[in-house]
């Protein structure tokens, strides 16, 4: 069977968060969010595409709600064994078959947590949801409740999450030595997802981002590709993914030349980098880690070149991101704690001479303050 932690983490877990349910006098938990199915139970799929739910209760009870291609999916990847299928047909509304279960466990007039925040709950079926249990029960937001354990990382955890830091170094390895002149961006992306595959990787929870000439000014995937010119510029942000675990990184190449003006944004970069990594440790607020970043890019001249936000937790993520809770903006309250997984991102994007500059690593929260997962040197390296 795919289960990637033992029965006996799996119950821990479970028995945490059954522990906050009665803390904030809840009943049941209805999750939608993939990430908390997965980390609860080992229950691995992109099925969340459509309307599923794994419910929790306060004396224990484990349901899934699902649909038929997902039946054995869940058999063969996690602990669950009480399985139920709504069916596909017109007018087929699950939320219904979701109630009648609910109403099994004796959980009418009860207080029920609800993931809304999810991307496998669509605003159609969240107004179905709230449709059905109208008057069966009283519903609350609860959608970061099992996030405040998953951001913390357990042992076997860190295992998968330094196993995805290398592969994202061999992914590095692969960019260095493909990114030249009048190389196509596709040659580069498929050395580079090979160069995890081939170390036993997975897909990650997002494309990778690669841009070149005007479009390393993005921060997001988009489907041109083009071949590097001679003198040119290269962004390329990318995971090393194991187990669904992420580390991820980001990089500007230069290409043939190192302009000056990205000569100064790259030692920018790492003096920001510097000072967030230094404020990454126990006690620290997500907040003040941006906050230094802002400060530190704003008094060398670089506000309106910078983000708003410089970085954020990473764990194991499903599509259609890799951007997990808490991020790293200011006023953030969340306290880090040891076992906090942060990718923390150094961009510029100077539109005004359409140069890029970009240096990110992930990071693990210890004891004595943090522990760079890449192990790759941070210099600016020229295509």
């Amino acid at each position: 069977m795919g289960i990637h932690f033992t029965e006996e983490e799996f119950k821990s877990r479970q028995s945490r968060v059954i522990k906050e349910l009665k803390n904030q006098g809840l009943d049941a938990l209805l999750m939608f969010k993939q990430e908390s199915m997965y980390w609860l139970t080992g229950y691995d799929t992109f099925g969340f595409v459509f309307f599923q739910c794994l419910i929790l209760t306060a004396k224990g009870d484990l349901i899934l709600l699902t649909r038929a291609p997902d039946l054995r999916q869940a058999q063969n990847t996690s602990i669950i064994k009480d399985i139920r299928i709504w069916v596909d047909k017109d007018q087929s509304n699950p939320s219904d078959h979701l109630k009648n279960i609910l109403a099994e466990l004796g959980l009418e007039k009860s207080n029920i947590g609800v993931e809304y925040e999810a991307y496998g709950l669509t605003g159609r079926n969240a107004i179905r949801l709230n449709n059905s249990l109208n008057n069966f029960a009283t519903l609350y937001d609860k959608s970061e409740l099992v996030s405040h354990f998953r951001v913390i990382k357990s042992v076997a955890e860190i295992t998968y999450v330094k196993k995805a830091a290398e592969l994202a170094d061999k992914a590095m390895e692969a960019a260095w030595e493909n990114a030249h002149s009048g190389v196509s961006e596709s040659k580069i992306l498929a050395e580079m997802q090979g160069a995890v595959f081939n170390g036993g990787g997975d897909y990650p929870a997002n494309e990778f981002i690669i841009g070149s000439g005007k479009n390393a000014l993005l921060c997001r995937y988009q489907s041109e590709k083009r071949n590097l010119d001679e003198v040119d510029q290269l962004s390329i942000e990318w995971a090393g993914t194991y187990k669904h675990y992420h580390s991820a990184m980001f990089r500007t190449i230069p290409i043939g030349k190192i302009n000056d003006k990205q000569k100064k944004m790259y030692d920018a970069c790492a003096e920001t980098l510097k000072a967030c990594e230094n404020k990454l440790k126990q006690g620290s607020t997500a907040g003040q880690v941006f906050d230094i970043h802002a400060k530190t890019f704003d008094t060398l001249g670089y506000k309106n070149s910078r983000m708003n936000a410089c970085g954020y937790s990473l764990g194991s993520l499903f599509a259609p991101n890799w951007m997990d809770w808490p991020m790293l903006y200011t006023g953030n309250p969340y306290v880090i704690q040891p076992g906090n997984v942060f990718f923390i991102h150094m961009i510029l994007m100077d539109s005004d001479n359409e140069l890029a500059m970009n240096l990110g690593e992930t990071y693990l929260v210890t004891e004595n303050g943090n522990e760079r997962l890449g192990k790759k040197k941070l210099d600016l390296v020229k295509g």
